[in-house]
């Protein structure tokens, strides 16, 4: 078992963030339809709090019930808890919620990891959870 690289970090986020895209895009059709085809006002409180409640809920579900999502699964990583624990919907709260504030000041809490002697992000830190890579077993030939 170890931490996380950056860079492997960074993999996840982006097919993460192409999954959440798509997901947030079909939310968005209704706001649309309901408008007759006209854009979504950028102030529209329901329609923010809809896409922030859907992304909470799609990294808050596959954390709790997989403990990764389909881009951590794609670069052998896993979400833990403390002492190597299926990570509690109380951890994935606060782990959004801190992961947001990392992002918040410039990414400056995802960068922290080059820097901390465990490679652990604030939002590790402050969730009580860990990234770590498990390498895939590679198939012996015959």
């Amino acid at each position: 078992m170890r931490s996380a690289g950056f860079p492997r970090r960074i993999g996840a986020i982006f097919y993460d963030t192409l999954l959440v895209s798509a997901v947030l895009f079909l939310v968005t059709i209704p706001f649309i339809a309901l408008r007759r085809g006209e854009a979504v006002e950028p102030n529209d409180f329901l329609y923010q709090i809809s896409l922030l409640v859907v992304t909470y809920a799609f990294f808050a579900g596959y954390w709790t019930s997989r403990g990764r999502t389909l881009g951590m699964q794609s670069w052998g990583l896993q979400l833990e808890g403390t002492a190597r624990r299926r990570v509690t919907l109380g951890q994935a709260t606060v782990r959004f919620l801190a992961a947001i504030l990392s992002w918040a000041v410039f990414g400056l809490g995802f960068l922290w990891q080059l820097w901390d002697k465990d490679r652990l992000t604030w939002h590790d830190r402050l969730s009580g959870t860990r990234l770590v890579y498990y390498p895939r077993e590679k198939k012996k030939r015959r």
